[in-house]
């Protein structure tokens, strides 16, 4: 109770409610929802015979019963949750959806027989997950996923708020080319420095927001939240917490691994069954435009007291703040 009173005067103009199951849109609305970003990696993945794909993989048969997911990495956009999903997809006891089902936002009025039936079969003792980075900043989501099974295990991926703002301008302009700069879209008024916390790229980092919205369901104890920049440094490392998260063995480690100098990311290696090692596709690891320095200083001075609530919601220190001292 006591986030509440320290975020006082900071968050309070911020709460303004979106209307049920609204997935924040831009400004204009016009280019924000895009179709599932991940359409074409899966696509993909399932050419290559990935493991958790339909009938792909040889080391699961495809017996077993279809299970609602016990596990959902709810977040966020932009922040490595198809790299997290690609990883603990190489667990022998995950089996996940490849797609984004959307269900706790867009499709839910589908019922849950018709999510159950989106989910691979799994075996006894097998964890059925999905993802969806927009249920993270879904007001309805929490009190959705909270009904269907109130012990479900949540997964937020995070990552800088200000480089992950400008990753998510990035994919929408390669989609939209002729959309206003990143500059523009900012800020509600540039010369007196005001950031448009209305504009989804910028919303969905203002990450205590969001997770007050969960708190109400979920206690801190059944979220875990990943380091998106560690995902990257130390994929290992982060896998690690995931398992024990899960309660699985640790079988997805370092020999699981190597980077890849092209992507500037790691990529999995090889799984026995498929012939390619399995690196996101070519959606990810885009190069980011060059935004205004003082852009950067302005956004990362707003971010900044949304952070520190942050950690001290999560009891976690996610170093941006460094970061950017560093640079």
């Amino acid at each position: 109770a006591s986030n509440g009173s320290r975020e006082g005067a900071a968050g309070a103009w911020l709460r303004t409610p979106l209307a049920p199951g609204e997935v924040i849109t831009a400004q204009s609305g016009a280019f924000e929802r895009d179709p599932q970003e991940s359409s074409t990696t899966d696509e993909e993945l399932s050419r290559a015979g990935s493991p958790g794909s339909r009938g792909g993989s040889s080391t699961t048969p495809d017996y077993g019963e279809k299970r609602l997911p016990q596990a959902l990495i709810i977040g966020v956009k932009k922040g490595g949750t198809r790299a997290l999903l690609e990883a603990i997809r190489a667990h022998p006891d995950v089996r996940a959806v490849g797609t984004e089902p959307h269900f706790f936002d867009r499709n839910y009025e589908k019922g849950l027989e018709w999510y159950r039936n989106v989910m691979p079969k799994t075996l006894d003792g097998q964890i059925t997950m999905e993802k969806t980075p927009s249920y993270f900043v879904t007001n309805e989501a929490p009190r959705r996923i909270h009904s269907m099974a109130k012990d479900t295990k949540l997964i937020v991926v995070v990552r800088n708020p200000v480089t992950r703002a400008i990753s998510d301008y990035t994919q929408t302009l390669s989609k939209k080319p002729d959309i206003p700069t990143f500059e523009v879209l900012a800020f509600k008024n540039r010369t007196l420095g005001l950031i448009d916390a209305s504009w989804s790229a910028i919303r969905i980092g203002i990450y205590a927001l969001h997770l007050e919205n969960w708190l109400q369901y979920f206690p801190l104890s059944q979220i875990l939240f990943v380091s998106g920049e560690r995902l990257i440094t130390d994929p290992a490392g982060e896998m690690a917490k995931v398992q024990d998260f899960l309660g699985l063995k640790r079988i997805v480690t370092e020999k699981h691994f190597y980077f890849n100098k092209t992507k500037g990311f790691p990529c999995l290696k090889k799984p026995e069954d498929s012939s390619a090692p399995r690196c996101l596709g070519k959606s990810k690891g885009r190069t980011h435009p060059k935004i205004d320095p003082d852009v950067i200083h302005r956004l990362r001075k707003f971010y900044k007291p949304f952070n520190v609530m942050f950690y001290q919601m999560t009891g976690q220190d996610f170093q941006w703040e460094q970061e950017e001292s560093d640079k």
